[in-house]
């Protein structure tokens, strides 16, 4: 079992920068991939970043290429999504996920992570 807890988020301008951090708890040590969702009102939850293989492999959506930045501790206690640059169209509720399967696809879908986080609020006013 594997718990996430997600801090940071909040309000920011855009064209500012907002990091979120998610702290895992239990069995990390066998946690594969970990990645990063967001879901705006009205609209379904989509995948931003993910991070596998101990760092060797990230992935990011296309919206946020060039602006974001996922990133992992050494020991996967923590993972981060440093966010600059941002845009009102970012403002959503963020979640952290991991899951233990081997293996890099689907690594931005919902359905390939186990264990996931309650959720932060980013909001981007332009």
């Amino acid at each position: 079992q594997v718990q996430l807890v997600e801090s940071g988020g909040g309000s920011v301008q855009a064209g500012g920068s907002l990091r979120l951090s998610c702290a895992a708890f239990g069995s990390i040590n066998s946690i594969y991939c970990m990645g990063w969702f967001r879901q705006a009102p009205g609209k379904e939850r989509e995948g931003v970043a993910a991070i596998c293989n101990g760092g060797l492999s990230t992935y990011y959506a296309d919206s946020v290429k060039g602006r974001f930045t996922i990133s992992q501790d050494g020991a996967k206690n923590t993972l981060y999504l440093q966010m600059n640059s941002v845009k009102p169209e970012d403002t959503a509720m963020y979640y952290c996920a991991a899951d233990y399967r081997l293996g890099n696809a689907g690594t931005l879908l919902e359905g390939r992570y186990r264990y996931w986080g309650q959720g932060k609020q980013v909001t981007v006013s332009s």
